[in-house]
């Protein structure tokens, strides 16, 4: 059998980060700027490792990128290299000492503000050698962040339903009525469910986990598809000030009630009926992440730093 001319040559795993870079962004500018370097060099990483393997990978004309037929099948392969070299690093990370080098945590609009305190307060005095990241976003973008390898562990609400994730939860919390000072609710503790029916009701925009879970809620209080939900706010900082405006009323989770409406007097609160509607609050890992056992002890440090907050702990995943 001939020997093939491109046998022994290897290819780099610089050149395979830039091919699988371009790949996904099928431009060169936006793949260079993912990467943090420039085109020129891009462009080169990839020309070399089209002369190492012996194929052309990609077709360039002068207004955008294609990939070959090779490039197509190559480019699964690649992908599957370097996640692989990841799992590799994150295995020598944990084989290190516990609670060292960097940590990746993504958290909820909804949590972060009102959460983050407590934990780098914790992360600060118990694991001052570990390096937190913090990242807030959406659920569903936090979710990709985590299976693709961006993100190491998430703080969101549960359950999430996902294949190949871990939850560990850490508290419940009550969701609370907040209505303008003048309305009949405002102030009232022992509300029934069920006048969730005919209010006037505001949420967040679409995307939000917290809209999801204020509107299964008020379905299971009877509310129809058909009654008025107005969506207008982004954060809750905006939702409350429209509440305030007497524009309807809104459910904030028990934690956000003091930072959102404790300065602006227009504000009232009112609490529901035991058991009053709520959501969990979790940490979420992969499922067999080199790190799990770490995660699991910052999970039980967490549930004792939650002293004073207005939340159910969770002991150790019993409620």
């Amino acid at each position: 059998m001939p020997k093939s001319p491109h046998k022994g040559k290897q290819p780099s795993l610089a050149q395979l980060r830039a091919f699988a870079a371009v790949a996904e962004h099928l431009h060169f500018r936006d793949a260079a700027a993912a990467l943090g370097m420039s085109q020129p060099a891009l462009s080169g990483a990839v020309s070399a490792l089209e002369e190492a393997l012996g194929v052309q990978l990609l077709e360039r004309t002068t207004r955008k990128v294609l990939l070959s037929p090779a490039g197509e099948r190559l480019a699964v392969r690649a992908k599957a290299v370097l996640d692989a070299v990841g799992e590799l690093m994150e295995e020598a990370e944990a084989a290190r000492a516990p609670f060292t080098g960097v940590l990746r945590l993504g958290v909820i609009p909804t949590v972060a503000p009102y959460l983050l305190p407590t934990v780098l307060r914790l992360v600060h005095d118990r694991y001052p050698e570990l390096d937190l990241q913090v990242h807030e976003e959406q659920t569903h973008s936090l979710l990709e962040g985590l299976a693709g390898g961006r993100l190491d562990l998430l703080l969101l609400a549960v359950p999430l339903g996902v294949p190949g994730l871990t939850e560990l939860p850490l508290f419940d919390e009550d969701f609370v009525l907040v209505t303008p000072d003048d309305h009949p609710l405002g102030g009232r503790t022992g509300i029934p469910r069920d006048v969730l029916r005919e209010l006037d009701l505001l949420l967040l925009d679409e995307g939000h986990c917290l809209r999801d879970q204020a509107l299964d809620v008020c379905r299971e209080a009877g509310r129809t598809d058909g009654a008025a939900v107005t969506t207008t706010a982004a954060g809750l900082a905006t939702l409350v000030q429209l509440v305030a405006g007497g524009m309807g009323v809104t459910l904030l989770p028990r934690t956000a009630v003091t930072v959102e409406t404790g300065r602006n007097p227009r504000l009232a609160t009112g609490y529901f009926a035991h058991p009053a509607p709520s959501r969990r609050i979790a940490l979420a890992m992969r499922t067999g992440a080199a790190r799990a056992a770490e995660f699991a002890e910052l999970a039980h440090a967490l549930r004792g730093a939650l002293a004073g907050l207005p939340v159910e702990v969770v002991r150790d995943g019993r409620a």
